[in-house]
Formats: structure tokens, C-alpha cells, sequence
């Protein structure tokens, strides 16, 4: 007897990734088949197996869709009858307005088992995310979730405008934009005071959010000279005004700002976060990838004769994790470090080394190579034996600052920088002028980008005109000043966090 597969409907939440929920995200990281929805986030997708099969099913107010409910229906049976574990990924709450109810009858009818996960609906979420709390003690206990597209089939209206004008506090109404003001004529023919307060707010939780408020009276007014399109919902109710009070996401310091972080895929994270928490839309658009050298001998032989050597240096987190990353594939561990002191670069290479349950030595006060070879320079290196496990090609400053001073100095190769092919989203986004800010993190990031345009240097300074360009450091910093740009921000310690501070400050 074949194996029976199984269909998870899952609620992938309003919009922002972060909102769906643990057992949701759990279901992605097993599913074997994902059909996905316009409305769900595609990051959600990260959490996919690669080898999982990925459907796009997505329904776009005024346009074509790409599969029909009956066509999607069939594709669910016909997956778990094959014996795949099927996650339906749907944009809020899958038993509000999703349809869920309908995809659900027909597994059951073909005998398909099946679980259902809540998501986050788009409502709460939309309301919340405006600064509108649905209800409030002081304003109304009730609240009604109402399509604003009903059935087209349907002969008539089976929403009882009469009740619901004056009976439930407040209101609000998905997919309501094209209906919006036949939505006001019926509440106000039916009792609602026009002066009535409302807030639309279109593709919300995400950096794509937008709000508009007026009244019953001229909302549909409002919206049309927005330009407020779907996927958007209206809130109804005397609570809107608590907005002036309340809105939090929309004030936070880099909301609608378009940031394009160059950082290593590897590494890119921990800036994405950040930016993001603060409100940014981060386009990544890795500049570098990170790779094995093309020959681990020159680390090899210099740890066979580690404990004769005075110092160990390290200046990136990179170096670090592709250094220990060798030595667990030759059997070792951190004991084998036992003669060397160990000198970084700065706090974050600290933390990469801390990691691996070893604390610097040194740390010098500026975080560059030049301000590590005073450092060291300092202590005196005359005489001294130094390995240098770094990247294939880096700048030399390092190295010939200490060898001028009497040291020997061995130079390994941990890893290599690559240059990944440049994404069409980012030099659309560029070509566009759509980007606000860019970031770099390193030199290599800079020149890679710029490599990659392949833009002239009068094109490459009239399409980044209106971009700000965010720089670690000074060496960054002097990349792109190389290049024709302006640099606009750079932090006093270079770090990721002060670079983040920095970029936030800038825009208060």
C-alpha cells in the first residue's frame, strides 16, 4: 500500500515574516511540496528544504490568477495522494477569508488527512501596526471582520448593512478598496455618523506599509488622491483616533527607507536584523562570497609548528570561523593554540574567537590593520614570530608594517574572496533609483559592487546621485570616495552595531 501524504494549512501571517508562528515555521522546515500564496511573504520560503517543490498559487486583485481554487483544490489532493507532505501557505489566517474552509472540504472528501495552524489575521495586525487598537474600553468592546468582496455570484448582498452600521463598535473590512465606497454609502444610509473616523492601511506589518485617515464622509476621497491600492484594509471606529496616540511602526527611524546591504550572505544577517528593527526594507544583494583557499598547505604546515610562534593574528570574524573550521577538519581543536598569544582586529572578531571558548589577548584601540600593527608595534615584534591566517588577497599594511619593524611574519590563506553574479532585483532596484541608502562593510564589498554595475564613472555618480553610502571605516570609506561618491555616514568605531546606530542617527 502506497504511503498517504498529509496537507498542513498553514497561516503565514499579514506580511512581516517574523509574525508567523513557531509550528508554522516548524511545517516549512518538513514540507516536501509548498503552495504558496500572493499575500504570504516569500522570505517565509527560506525555512523551505531545497529540495522541496515550490508552487506559486497567488490570487492578485485585478489580474489574471495563476491557478484557479478548483485547480489549487486539485493540487493539494493529488500531492498528499502521491504520499508528499504539503504545506498550503496562506497570507494571514487561513479560516479568515482565505478560502481554508474550502480547500479543507475538498481533502475531506478525498479522504486526504490534514491539520489546520492559525496565523496572525491581517486585521489585528493591520489595525496594530497603524497605531489602532481595535478595541478600548473607553470606545467599544465589539468588533466585526467583514468582506469587503463578497462572492461575485451572489445575488444579492448577505451582509445586514442595517445591523452591523450601528451595532458593533469597530469595524473593518478586508478587501475593501474597490467596494470602498459603496462601504461608506451603506454604513452612513444605515445610521453610521459620517464624522465617523477611518484608517486605511495597505500591505501592513511590512516596510511596504502604508496609512491614510479620514472619515466615513471622505475617506474614499482620501484614498483615491493616495493612490492606496489592494492589498489593503479599512478599520472603522471611533478608535482610529487613538492613531495620533499609538502609531509606533511607522515612526521608527529608518521606516520606508530601501537599504541595499552588500555584506556576505554568510554575514549579512546580523546587519539585516538590525536595519530592519528599526524599520528599513534590506534589499541583500551580497557583493562577496566566502570560499575555501585554493591550497590549505601554507596553514597546514604552520600548524605543525604552532608553539613556536609568539603570536596568532586574526582581523575578521571570517579568518576566524574559516580558521577553526580547518582545524576541526585536521582532528584538532582550540588546545592545539596553546603556544601563541592571540591579538584581533576589534570587538567583533573578539566575539567570532570568544566563540570558539578563547579570549584576545590583545585588542587595540582602533579596529583597522593599522591600528592593530601600533598595537602590536607597541609591545615590540622584533625577533617575533607571527602567523597571519587572513584571505587570499588583502591589503599588505599589516604584514609590512611588522616585518619593517624586525618581525617574521607567516602570511595562510583561511578562505578567498569570490564575486557572486549580480542579482536583476538589485541593479533594477539601482537603475530605478528606488535604493535610499547602501551599505559597506568591507573595501572588497565596495569595489565588487562597483564592478559589477559596470557602470562608467559619470553614469556610476549620476544613477547614485540621491543614494547615501553608508561605510564601515575609513579604508571603506576611502574605496568609495576612489570611485567618484560621497560617503555619508561612517561610525566612530567600526563595528556593525555603531555602523547601525550611526545610520539611524543620520535619519532622526
Amino acid at each position: 500500500m502506497s504511503k498517504k501524504g498529509k496537507v498542513y494549512l498553514v497561516g503565514a501571517g499579514p506580511g512581516d515574516p517574523e509574525l508567523i508562528t513557531v509550528k508554522g515555521k516548524r511545517l516549512l522546515g518538513r514540507a516536501e511540496v509548498v503552495v504558496y500564496d500572493y499575500l504570504a511573504n516569500k522570505k517565509l520560503l527560506a525555512h523551505v528544504p531545497p529540495t522541496a517543490v515550490l508552487i506559486y498559487a497567488g490570487k492578485k486583485g485585478g489580474s489574471t490568477h495563476t491557478h484557479s481554487q478548483t485547480e489549487i483544490n486539485q493540487m493539494l489532493v493529488d500531492h498528499a495522494l502521491g504520499g508528499k507532505t504539503v504545506v498550503r501557505l496562506k497570507g494571514g489566517d487561513p479560516f479568515i477569508f482565505g478560502r481554508g474552509g474550502e480547500e479543507i472540504e475538498e481533502l475531506s472528501a478525498h479522504g486526504v488527512p490534514f491539520e489546520v495552524v492559525p496565523g496572525v489575521t491581517s486585521a489585528s495586525a493591520a489595525a496594530t501596526y497603524a497605531g489602532v487598537p481595535i478595541t478600548h474600553r473607553a470606545f467599544t468592546s465589539s468588533v466585526a471582520f467583514i468582506t469587503g468582496h463578497e462572492d461575485p455570484n451572489k445575488k444579492e448582498s448577505r451582509i445586514a448593512w442595517d445591523k452591523l452600521a450601528t451595532g458593533v463598535g469597530t469595524l473593518v473590512f478586508y478587501m475593501g478598496i474597490k467596494n470602498l465606497p459603496n462601504i461608506v454609502a451603506n454604513l452612513i444610509k444605515h445610521g453610521r455618523d459620517p464624522q465617523t473616523p477611518v484608517a486605511v492601511v495597505r500591505w501592513a506589518s511590512t516596510p511596504e506599509q502604508r496609512s491614510v485617515v479620514g472619515t466615513l464622509a471622505s475617506i474614499s476621497e482620501v484614498v483615491r488622491q493616495a493612490g492606496i491600492t489592494p492589498p489593503a484594509l479599512v478599520v472603522v471606529g471611533e478608535v482610529v483616533s487613538l492613531r495620533e496616540v499609538i502609531n509606533w511602526y511607522e515612526k521608527r527611524p529608518l521606516f520606508g527607507k530601501k537599504i541595499l546591504v552588500t555584506r556576505s550572505r554568510e554575514q549579512a544577517s546580523e546587519l539585516v536584523q538590525s536595519l530592519e528593527d528599526l524599520g528599513a526594507d534590506c534589499l541583500e544583494g551580497s557583493t562577496i562570497a566566502l570560499a575555501e583557499p585554493p591550497d590549505w598547505a601554507p596553514l597546514d604546515q604552520a600548524l605543525d609548528k604552532i608553539a613556536t610562534y609568539n603570536w596568532l593574528l586574526f582581523t575578521s570574524p571570517n579568518a576566524v570561523n574559516f580558521f577553526f573550521k580547518r582545524l576541526a577538519a585536521l582532528g584538532l581543536d582550540s588546545r592545539r593554540l596553546h603556544g601563541p598569544q592571540i591579538a584581533v582586529v576589534g570587538t567583533a572578531t573578539a566575539e567570532a574567537l570568544q566563540n570558539y571558548g578563547i579570549k584576545a589577548d590583545l585588542l587595540p584601540a582602533r579596529f583597522t590593520a593599522e591600528g592593530l600593527a601600533e598595537a602590536l608595534l607597541a609591545q615590540g615584534v622584533s625577533g617575533r614570530k607571527i602567523l597571519l591566517p587572513r584571505a587570499l588577497k588583502a591589503r599588505e599594511v599589516l604584514p609590512e608594517s611588522l616585518r619593517a619593524a624586525g618581525a617574521e611574519v607567516d602570511i595562510a590563506p583561511v578562505y578567498q574572496n569570490t564575486r557572486p553574479p549580480m542579482a536583476d532585483e538589485i541593479r533594477q532596484a539601482l537603475e530605478r533609483q528606488e535604493v535610499d541608502l547602501i551599505t559597506f562593510t568591507s573595501s572588497s564589498t565596495a569595489s565588487n559592487l562597483f564592478a559589477l554595475l559596470n557602470w562608467p564613472a559619470e553614469e556610476l555618480a549620476r544613477r547614485l546621485a540621491g543614494v547615501k553610502i553608508a561605510a564601515i571605516g575609513p579604508i571603506t570609506a576611502a574605496t568609495v570616495e576612489k570611485a567618484g561618491l560621497k560617503v555619508d555616514i561612517q561610525p566612530e568605531t567600526h563595528t556593525i552595531p555603531e555602523m547601525v546606530s550611526a545610520i539611524a542617527a543620520y535619519y532622526l
